[in-house]
């Protein structure tokens, strides 16, 4: 539903009478809701223009707690909406207020950069997506829209892991062998209009392409030619996978397509038309969103929740730390919540700070991956992220382990503990928002790895930011089985930056005998899933010895792992010994079939998918620099 204008001319009244009011102390957390099942201690990003979405999330709340958050929510100034309310704006809307609003003359002490990074934060989504977006504008149109095919039948990479083990694995079916990865080449190239980057994963099912942007759109392809059959516009960014399954109760409708948004917002639309199913919204709490992708599994959507408050709550306006990582189980046919799993408990007041702005305890452990299925434990199994405020819950950097079917903790296993992060809160900036120590940032942002070896042992496997890989029991509550250190640490530097962040961040993929890693550091490993043992590791050229980074999520399939960088290289390795079979540099432009200008550039995140004999990767998402991009890429070897 769109918002009226008299309400968003209310908003806008309100956001003048906030700024205005710049001195105003500030008001309590956020309302949260609370978990429908106990224990409560159930249950990674750039500027417009220059660079892409995170960054501008980072940036742009920044911006909002240092100049918005004294007065917004605050008791003292019940005119001013709330910063959840704000968030419904668009993006046009909040940037017009502060450059020729009512707002301008707050506005005006504002850059015109920290304006639009503003913009881009609250809205969820950069400058001018809405009008451009829309795939009627489009010149590509497909000529008819046949009735969409059973998507467990033939050739799919359908959601993140392509199945709920999350095992990025395709198998040989997928028409696409170890001897055609050699002739790959490019075959259709689609833009994203207004794209800032190009970070979602793109979906195959039933020959039809399933992706999310950061402005705002869903779009749904052709998977062999990509024309569009529609496109969807959502109430924030998409950066997670697309999942198509059956629904019913929605008329002629048979299949959705599920996933989320940065403004923690869950749907399901028709996978047919893009018609709107429902809208659940996760929670109220602004800084929340959605990051990992949903899993859908036995008429349940799993959905994992994240928040951007690390990025910068060292602001001493800022009452730190209020959110909180989760996975909420919804009815795929209503969106109606079935239970809720915290990863820590409900933050509590703790102290103020020297400004007099309340601090809380017990925040933190965002769930940034895609929760595993192990169908014959009833379980999930999920990365969590640090802690952002003291003291810090064991929960938080770990593995943990919850009953699929009421939500209960069954069992974590903590990777680091006391890693209590908050961005600004290091060197000359510190502030006492901040943690005592402020953490090393181990997040486990990748998706455990669910494997059956061949004596009938399963193990879950995880990658760490500083170079591990672990792989734990699920049969005797996530004990260690063994843990191998991948990325080499040169003597006394074992807490430095290198140390920390150097290895392993969106995900592996793993067949019947190995594990495979892209590293931050660079290159590709192969590990033994029963022992841990390297089996070997595949440095990639860097010209002039540039920093590339491979900590995209690899891909595979029979006899071939795929693994991105954060050049726009593509790279193809053989699973046997790890030497290249194939290579592709994606950052250049590209003639589309949209006709819209696109050009690719860094893959940081995401890894390729593989389906009816093609392969498809999105081209343009950096994280952090200026290597963006707005391209959808299609190979064929054909």
């Amino acid at each position: 539903m769109k918002r009226s204008a008299r309400s968003v001319a209310l908003a806008t009244v309100g956001i003048a009478a906030c700024l205005a009011w710049a001195s105003a102390p500030r008001a309590q957390a956020p309302a949260q809701r609370q978990a429908s099942q106990a224990p409560q201690t159930q249950a990674p990003a750039q500027p417009p223009a220059a660079a892409n979405l995170s960054q501008g999330t980072e940036t742009g709340i920044a911006t909002f707690l240092q100049h918005c958050m004294n007065c917004h929510g605050s008791p003292n100034v019940p005119q001013a909406p709330s910063p959840d309310a704000i968030r419904q704006m668009s993006a046009e809307r909040i940037y017009e207020a502060l450059t020729t609003g009512v707002m301008k003359p707050q506005g005006d002490s504002l850059t015109d950069s920290q304006k639009k990074m503003l913009a881009t934060f609250l809205s969820g989504r950069p400058l001018g997506a809405v009008q451009e977006g829309d795939a009627k504008s489009m010149l590509n149109h497909c000529a008819t829209n046949p009735p969409l095919a059973d998507p467990s039948a033939g050739s799919a990479w359908n959601g993140w892991g392509n199945g709920p083990a999350n095992t990025r694995f395709q198998t040989a079916a997928a028409g696409l062998s170890a001897s055609d990865v050699p002739n790959l080449k490019v075959k259709w190239a689609f833009g994203y209009p207004d794209g800032l980057s190009a970070f979602g994963p793109p979906s195959i099912v039933s020959g039809r392409v399933f992706v999310g942007t950061d402005i705002g759109y869903i779009y749904s392809l052709n998977a062999d030619t990509g024309c569009v059959y529609w496109s969807y516009q959502t109430k924030g960014s998409v950066r997670t996978a697309i999942t198509i399954a059956p629904v019913t109760s929605h008329g002629a409708t048979k299949y959705a397509a599920y996933f989320g948004d940065a403004h923690a917002n869950a749907y399901a639309i028709d996978a047919q038309t893009g018609a709107e199913l429902w809208v659940t919204r996760i929670t109220n709490n602004f800084i929340e969103r959605i990051t990992g992708a949903p899993t859908v599994y036995d008429g349940r959507v799993y959905v994992p929740l994240s928040n951007s408050e690390e990025f910068s709550a060292s602001s001493l306006d800022y009452p730190c730390c209020t959110s909180r990582g989760a996975i909420v189980a919804l009815d795929v046919n209503t969106g109606k919540v079935i239970w809720e799993t915290y990863v820590v408990p409900p933050p509590k007041p703790s102290r103020k700070n020297s400004k007099g702005v309340q601090q809380y305890t017990s925040s933190g452990g965002s769930v940034w991956n895609a929760p595993t299925v192990d169908v014959k434990r009833r379980a999930l199994y999920f990365g969590t992220g640090d802690g952002q405020s003291d003291p810090v819950p064991d929960t938080t950097d770990s593995v943990m382990a919850i009953n699929m079917d009421t939500g209960a903790i069954l069992w974590h296993y903590q990777v680091t503990a006391n890693d209590a992060f908050v961005g600004g809160c290091s060197g000359p900036e510190r502030t006492d928002n901040c943690p005592s120590v402020n953490g090393p940032d181990q997040d486990v942002g990748n998706s455990p790895i669910l494997k059956t070896l061949p004596d009938g042992k399963s193990v879950v496997v995880i990658g760490t930011k500083n170079g591990r890989v672990i792989a734990v029991d699920p049969d005797n509550k996530g004990a260690v089985l063994w843990t191998t250190q991948v990325v080499a640490v040169p003597a006394g530097q074992e807490n430095s930056f290198f140390a920390q962040l150097n290895g392993i961040v969106w995900g592996g993929a793993a067949d019947d005998e190995n594990v495979y890693y892209g590293l931050q550091s660079g290159g590709i490993v192969a590990l033994k899933l029963a022992t841990g043992e390297k089996v070997w590791y595949t440095p990639f050229p860097k010209p002039g010895n540039a920093r590339v980074s491979n900590s995209a999520a690899a891909t595979m399939m029979p006899g071939v792992v795929f693994v991105a960088g954060s050049d726009g290289s593509l790279h193809a390795v053989a699973t046997s010994d790890g030497h290249i079979l194939w290579e592709y540099d994606t950052a250049h432009p590209f003639d589309t079939v949209n006709k819209v200008p696109a050009h690719g550039g860094a893959i940081n995140s995401i890894g390729p998918t593989i389906a009816n004999g093609m392969l498809f990767i999105g081209s343009g998402y950096a994280v952090v620099g200026s290597n963006s991009g707005n391209v959808l890429l299609a190979f064929s070897a054909r």
